[in-house]
């Protein structure tokens, strides 16, 4: 009974671990759904603004999202639903990827200047907007 049980639980930790790949891969899939569409929109320009604008809101959802989920968070959710926002969700919506191949190309391009600002930019926006939801989240979680 000992060693099937113990391939039983790993069986059960392994599906549980697949399906929730899955489910964070179908999130991500959609986000990056949102983030194609929205790049196509107002954004384009000659600096890609519309990237800065999907890491800098990721950032801030990922930092209000800790704080208000984290150990003195106000609001309790599982492990899994952590990583499912916090990876899955955060992860497809934000476009690092992009941001970097696109600020790779301004150098390339000898763009120098324009790649240097949107690196600048971006890391300085997407701190402030991440420091700005745990800010904000701390301040639902001293609520009483």
């Amino acid at each position: 009974m000992g060693a099937d049980s113990a391939v039983s639980y790993k069986d059960q930790e392994l599906n549980g671990i697949l399906h929730l790949d899955c489910s964070r891969r179908r999130y991500r899939y959609c986000g990056s759904l949102l983030a194609v569409r929205r790049d196509r929109s107002i954004f384009r320009r000659d600096i890609p603004l519309g990237h800065a604008h999907h890491n800098v809101t990721g950032s801030f959802v990922i930092g209000f999202f800790a704080a208000l989920t984290g150990p003195d968070g106000r609001l309790f959710v599982s492990s899994n639903a952590r990583q499912f926002v916090m990876v899955g969700m955060c992860g497809g919506y934000t476009t690092f990827s992009s941001f970097s191949l696109q600020t790779l190309n301004l150098m390339n391009g000898g763009e120098w200047y324009r790649a240097i600002g949107n690196i600048g930019a971006s890391v300085a926006l997407c701190l402030i907007a991440v420091w700005a939801g745990v800010v904000l989240a701390g301040s639902i979680n001293a609520l009483k």
